[in-house]
């Protein structure tokens, strides 16, 4: 029997847990082991994300799922299992980032369009093989003088529902991203900005998965919080989650199961007080929870440093991210928890 992509989103969204962006491409992962001094190669990564998803206390009760870049769903961990057996075995569902990336928009100085479409319907038989139940595809919108511009949103946008479709077509829940950048060039907007263009972003958006027939019950809104931009921070956090709230309740239709947040540019305890403020202070027609890259990853990767022995210890860190997200999901985090762990 197969699954009913409305039970897949569900399970995405429930019991205050979240979703692991483990889904950096070789790039990205390159920097982040850049930090620790550590090459970036195949087995590096491997081990890396295998301390992640071993990590038992964590992926049992604090995630949902993972999203994976295409070389580590088909990796295998040092003992043959598949890494995407390791996530399922713990509980949670396996996901794979299928976008190849934003690249400049012609014609849109500034601006990027994703990429990515072509081939995508037999790529999503292949990641289905493979064990993933989920997908995620990202469009980055630009803050800046005279953007974003609406050619650049609207582009996004329906690219964002050609691949919803193309997703459960085949069985697949998609994570429909759409992110206002804070950390984008100059960086120096207001929150209200970021509110106007995130409610302008997210009202093309739904209404063009609207147009493309995408099932709402089926998927999950991963957008930005709407906040200031990274060289203009100054909003609170009630301030964030108030205006983030607001935005979100005019836009999103509350068939949609849930939203899990991006972190975007935030600190992790940063990302974690907005997510329980929210959690804690409105009452919300769909789910609100984390899908958290950086600020889930930070601390573990610092504390495992690429060195065999200090496994645990990045176990530990994992653990302890997780789980102050997961207090977040229920609106139950505090300072205090945060030192007293």
């Amino acid at each position: 029997m197969t699954e009913r992509l409305e039970d897949i989103a569900a399970k995405m969204v429930a019991d205050a847990k979240g979703i692991l962006a483990a889904d950096e491409s070789t790039s990205t992962i390159k920097k982040r082991f850049d930090s620790i001094n550590l090459e970036s190669t195949e087995e590096a990564r491997r081990d890396y994300r295998e301390m992640l998803f071993r990590a038992d206390d964590a992926m049992k009760n604090y995630i949902s799922g993972v999203i994976l870049y295409e070389e580590t769903l088909f990796q295998k961990a040092a003992d043959g299992t598949p890494l995407a057996e390791l996530i399922k075995a713990a509980g949670s569902i396996p996901g794979i980032k299928v976008d190849t990336g934003a690249k400049p928009q012609t014609f849109f100085p500034g601006e990027t369009i994703t990429e990515g479409l072509d081939g995508l319907g037999d790529r999503f038989k292949k990641y289905y093989e493979a064990g993933a139940r989920f997908a995620k595809w990202r469009g980055v919108i630009a803050i800046a003088d005279g953007l974003p511009t609406w050619g650049s949103i609207k582009a996004n946008s329906q690219a964002l529902a050609r691949y919803a479709a193309l997703a459960q077509a085949n069985g697949i829940v998609p994570i429909v991203e759409p992110e206002v950048l804070m950390d984008g060039a100059p960086g120096t907007h207001s929150i209200d900005t970021c509110a106007e263009v995130t409610e302008w972003v997210l009202r093309t958006v739904f209404q063009d998965l609207y147009d493309a027939r995408v099932s709402l019950e089926g998927m999950i809104l991963k957008p930005n919080m709407v906040i200031d931009g990274k060289n203009a921070r100054k909003a609170s956090v009630e301030e964030v989650a108030a205006k983030t709230v607001k935005v979100l309740k005019a836009t999103v239709p509350s068939a949609v199961p849930g939203i899990a947040f991006l972190s975007g540019g935030q600190s992790s305890e940063e990302a974690t007080a907005h997510l329980s403020a929210m959690n804690a202070g409105y009452d919300l027609p769909w789910g609100l929870t984390y899908s958290y890259g950086r600020a889930l990853q930070a601390d573990a990767l610092e504390a495992w440093g690429g060195k065999k022995e200090n496994v645990a210890a990045g176990q530990r860190a994992f653990t302890h991210r997780a789980k102050m997200n997961s207090l977040a999901a229920a609106g139950k985090w505090t300072k205090e928890q945060e030192k007293a762990a």
